[in-house]
């Protein structure tokens, strides 16, 4: 399931006759498979440079690298800006199917800064991140085990730190020569190939030359005879103040079986996959175990109790009756700030509806890791347009409660939840902004989510709510007493607080596994692309989240508590403090960052995640409890 867009592009290749919309339209979603012959130029692409350690992104040219004539940046979409991508032209240049041994790039003399910046990224394990057709730059790792299977890791290191033989003093050397290993697919019949692997080995040499000529450079460290350079063979090319740098490369060319279609197989399989897929099939199993539970004990409880409630003959009987029916004229007594639950309400079906449309899209292959940004894209466009359906909840649950400011709730409902982010987020930004950063979001980018928000989401919101309003109010299945009814002293056990905490422990036992590898993928530069089992998952949170605040609801209500409204959110809506616990946990435990700005990052991004997850968690549970509240005291008998 997870591999699904891969196959449908497979089935795409194949279907050359036959023009389909549908297929037409998933092909052009896609990036186009370019076929190359013999002797095309290639054109490697720079992206960003990478650190697991800072977590701050920075434009590959930030460091004194070999430059183009003219630096051109590649298109890029709102989510590549976002994710901080800085795709653009590099000077690494060659052609298909043609071996080059190595070849001069260029020669650079550090000044301070250079030589600084250099180091600072050194040791902070910046990576440099190449894309050559749409593919980025991997460098192959050895297994542990010893196994024959292939994997790799993203980028290479900038350099490293080492010291030379009898010296104890630590010295800084960059990777200055690239060996490039293109991996391509042959047509037999037409002789043309298509790219399916870009691999990299960076080394560190300090090349030597007589005389420097700037038109035709030769080195004897690097020249036709050379061909590859044997790792440990040459001086390594120290980084200080005034030091000389010349960049190399060579270019060999691999035939291989790989299809275009499975080629990014390789880069989605670069954890250990026996224990993700283990260990995510574990925890369905027994959330499904858990959840079928909890729903046969639900349908078997309630459905004896309604069945004694109806066979009551008088009055007398029923009041010496006890539990849940004795509260049936004060469980739909509107609840204090019923104004703020409506906004939250709204923007939780939000949220929903964006997730929900967003996993339809990555199933279907349109958001696969090759089309850069096409997630955090579709995510933005997705919550905006799902404004519409913010306002139509929140003012139907609204007029429901009686309400009749119906503007101020659909304000509310447009401004509050995204302004709390974008007030988080700008802060964020401004942090990165000053460590000049290419991951800070330029003014143009905040000025179109600006414009996302109040151009679109707000009207319809508006349009939303007013269509919502319109409607007729929802009944109420039972009248409302006027005089509330006195609520009994409650044990420990059914105290608010406690089982609001204990309500959150299941949900987020459905997802804390799936939670590691996504923050992994996140926080440690790796792809995610696991969306048939998040799908899953997802489902089973949504179950999760809806039986166990009908379970604790169904509790209060038999201990004659009513105020269920906004217990019944904030008993789902907990699980998001979970998930906050473990970010915490996952950060001193696998995470490397030491500096204060990428810790402020990192919790301010799981902050914002955390904070969505518990209106999202917080939303299911309620509307789950407000369809069971319905049903059950329209299914008895009241006098």
């Amino acid at each position: 399931m997870s591999f699904l867009p891969l196959r449908i592009a497979m089935t795409i290749e194949k279907s050359r006759s036959g023009e389909i919309d549908v297929i037409v339209l998933l092909k052009s979603q896609r990036p186009n498979c370019i076929e190359y012959i013999k002797g095309d130029e290639l054109q490697v692409k720079v992206n960003k440079l990478s650190s697991t350690k800072t977590q701050l992104p920075y434009d590959f040219y930030y460091l004194k690298y070999c430059k183009p004539k003219k630096i051109m940046n590649v298109a890029e979409n709102l989510g590549e800006v976002l994710r901080g991508d800085r795709i653009e032209n590099s000077i690494y240049t060659f052609n298909m199917r043609e071996e080059q041994p190595c070849k001069v790039a260029c020669k650079v003399k550090l000044d301070a800064d250079a030589a600084k910046n250099f180091k600072e990224k050194i040791d902070d394990d910046y990576r440099v991140n190449m894309i050559l057709d749409n593919l980025p730059v991997a460098v192959h790792r050895q297994r542990r085990d010893r196994s024959t299977s292939t994997t790799y890791e993203h980028g290479f290191r900038v350099g490293f730190k080492g010291n030379y033989a009898g010296s104890k003093e630590e010295k800084y050397f960059i990777n200055n020569h690239l060996s490039f290993r293109v991996m391509y697919h042959r047509d037999l019949e037409t002789d043309s190939a298509r790219i399916v692997g870009f691999e990299v080995t960076p080394n560190s040499i300090k090349h030597e030359y007589k005389k420097w000529d700037e038109k035709n450079p030769q080195l004897s460290t690097c020249n036709q005879d050379t061909k590859n350079i044997i790792p440990g063979s040459t001086v390594p090319q120290e980084v200080d103040t005034d030091k000389e740098v010349v960049f190399t490369y060579d270019v060999s060319f691999k035939e291989s079986d790989i299809k275009w279609a499975s080629r990014w197989d390789t880069y989605l399989l670069m954890n250990d996959d026996q224990i993700h897929w283990f260990s995510i099939i574990n925890s369905l199993m027994i959330v499904l175990f858990l959840s079928g539970m909890v729903a046969m004990i639900m349908m078997r409880t309630l459905y004896r109790d309604i069945a004694n409630y109806n066979q009551l003959e008088t009055q007398d009987e029923a009041q010496e009756e006890t539990g849940w029916k004795l509260v049936h004229g004060d469980v739909f007594r509107a609840p204090t700030y019923s104004g703020l639950l409506c906004v939250y309400v709204g923007t939780g079906v939000q949220i929903l509806g964006m997730t929900l449309v967003t996993m339809m899209f990555a199933l279907l292959g349109f958001l696969s890791p090759s089309n850069r940004g096409g997630l955090m894209t579709a995510m933005v466009l997705l919550w905006v347009f799902m404004g519409l359906f913010a306002g139509y909840s929140s003012a139907r649950l609204y007029k429901m409660l009686k309400g009749t400011e119906w503007k101020r709730i659909t304000l509310k409902t447009a401004f509050m939840f995204p302004g709390i982010l974008f007030s988080v987020f700008f802060v964020l930004n401004a942090i990165i902004w000053g460590e000049k950063s290419s991951g800070a979001v330029p003014f143009g980018t905040m000025f179109a989510l600006v414009c996302l928000w109040f151009g679109i989401s707000v009207p319809l919101v508006f349009v939303g709510s007013y269509l919502g309003f319109k409607k007729p109010a929802i009944e109420d299945p039972v009248k409302t007493n006027k005089i509330p009814r006195q609520i009994p002293e409650q044990t420990w056990y059914m105290k608010p607080i406690f089982s609001i905490l204990i309500g959150g422990i299941l949900p987020f036992g459905a997802v804390f596994i799936e939670l590691f590898f996504i923050l992994t993928s996140i926080w440690l530069n790796q792809f995610y692309y696991i969306f048939g089992f998040l799908f899953i998952v997802l489902v089973i949170l949504i179950i999760t989240c809806a039986e166990i605040a009908i379970v604790l609801c169904y509790f209060q209500l038999c201990s004659e508590d009513y105020h269920w409204w906004w217990r019944a959110y904030l008993t789902a809506g907990s699980s998001a403090l979970y998930l906050f616990l473990y970010s915490v946990f996952y950060f001193f435990t696998k995470l490397e960052i030491t500096k204060l700005v990428s810790g402020i990052l990192y919790f301010g991004y799981m902050l914002i995640a955390s904070y969505a997850f518990f209106v999202l968690t917080g939303t299911i549970g309620f509307c789950a409890c407000f369809w069971f509240v319905r049903k059950i005291y329209s299914s008895v008998k009241i006098d």
